[in-house]
């Protein structure tokens, strides 16, 4: 998939799945309840033991219908191993050349987290198509507003400190997405993936109540 169709896919998807699991069981699990609940991108962290298996085993489940990123990649070498394991996209936590430059080498989507105005241009710079705003729960949707006076030209997708109650106004901020961790998946850490898959569909036709779509 060519990188500007995996964008539109990303952003059109409005919801992405931010999966964190003591295990690569637990992880497909959640993944799945995910997408049972209609998400449409799903990114795998790698604090998961043997995440790129997991990456590599829902992509050749799902293909091309949904995406599925690698997020909490810290380097070029972790990115290289999500990429070649199916990765549509990569997720950082913090802003990292060496992996932008990679990312642009493949051609594949970086989404570095960012706070302050400077880190949102350095990353714009070295080719970030979207910036992460993270964590959100620090500054909150006000903080994008302000950000996207100077900086129009952002896209940003926030991660942490997205909820039911306050999605609607990421949405009317600005954002051109929302990662979502504990707020969707919390319920895998007792077994209940049906509740997972309760709160995607919740969300999904939450955002999609934001977005007017």
């Amino acid at each position: 998939m060519k990188k500007q169709e995996i964008l539109k896919q990303l952003t059109d998807s409005l919801v992405v799945a931010v999966v964190r699991a003591t295990s690569t069981e637990q992880a497909v699990k959640i993944s799945q309840a995910c997408i049972d609940g209609g998400i449409k991108a799903i990114e795998v962290t790698f604090t998961v033991d043997y995440a790129h298996d997991v990456i590599k085993g829902l992509k050749k489940e799902v293909g091309n219908s949904l995406l599925i990123g690698a997020g909490t990649v810290l380097d070029s070498e972790t990115a290289r191993v999500a990429i070649l394991n199916g990765a549509d996209f990569i997720v950082s936590p913090a802003f990292d050349l060496e992996t932008a430059k990679l990312c642009n080498r493949y051609q594949v989507p970086y989404l570095p987290g960012c706070m302050t105005i400077t880190e949102m241009i350095h990353a714009m710079e070295a080719g970030a198509d979207i910036v992460k705003l993270f964590p959100g729960s620090l500054p909150g949707p006000s903080y994008v507003k302000a950000v996207k006076g100077p900086l129009p030209q952002a896209n940003i997708m926030p991660t942490g400190g997205v909820s039911l109650a306050n999605i609607k106004d990421w949405f009317n901020a600005g954002v051109v997405a929302v990662g979502v961790g504990g707020e969707l998946t919390a319920p895998a850490k007792t077994g209940d993936y049906e509740k997972v898959k309760e709160n995607a569909i919740a969300f999904i036709k939450a955002a999609k109540e934001a977005k007017g779509v």
